[in-house]
């Protein structure tokens, strides 16, 4: 039986790369949408000071619209040496929401002459799922590196091309999309929370 999840997104990267690794972890259990699907509507502006706040604000408000369950994610890169910042205003940095070329020039301009060792950083991913009744299950993962000085690669999407994984000798961009499931912040709380989801939603019949 496939249950009905709402993505409550427009990203259609991060549809995307929720909807493979739902799939592996429940093969067509679930039907993930956009809101896309629901041409009334509208965005809800997200006031939360945290991810987590962020998440659940976005996915509370899906539910409730949509009567459906619904998945929020809130992400964002964390750069230790600007205090954890962008952090939640990470896709809208440069000032217009989600214009990942001026927050890549902005980033890499604040990190010019910061020296290697101190270009540590993580994104962050906070999950989660609403119920039309209330109920709500959060999840959080991170994804450890450090910024590079040029963007590389054509994969992904956002701060990718300036982020390379710990361990590894590439950027984000330069992975398959199924490596970097494996590894990212977004993947870690999807997987998460993907057997409470699947445990809810087959509770719900």
């Amino acid at each position: 039986m496939s249950h009905t999840l709402v993505l409550a997104t427009r990203n259609k990267g991060k549809i995307g790369e929720f909807r493979r690794i739902l799939d592996a972890i429940a093969p067509g259990e679930i039907n993930l949408i956009g809101v896309d699907e629901f041409a009334d509507l509208v965005d809800v502006e997200e006031t939360g000071k945290s991810f987590e706040e962020n998440a659940l604000i976005k996915a509370r408000y899906t539910a409730a619209a949509t009567g459906l369950p619904a998945i929020s994610d809130d992400s964002g890169l964390c750069v230790d040496f600007l205090n954890g910042d962008p952090g939640i205003y990470s896709a809208r940095w440069a000032g217009e929401h989600g214009n990942d070329q001026a927050n890549l020039e902005k980033l890499l301009a604040q990190m010019k002459d910061v020296a290697d060792e101190n270009r540590t950083a993580h994104f962050t991913c906070v999950a989660a799922l609403a119920l039309p009744d209330g109920r709500i299950h959060v999840e959080e993962g991170f994804f450890p590196g450090h910024i590079l000085h040029t963007p590389i690669g054509e994969n992904g999407f956002g701060y990718d091309p300036i982020f390379a994984p710990d361990g590894l000798s590439i950027s984000s961009a330069q992975m398959s999309a199924e490596a970097k499931d494996a590894i990212s912040h977004r993947g870690k709380a999807l997987r998460s929370i993907a057997p409470h989801v699947i445990q809810i939603l087959r509770s719900l019949g």
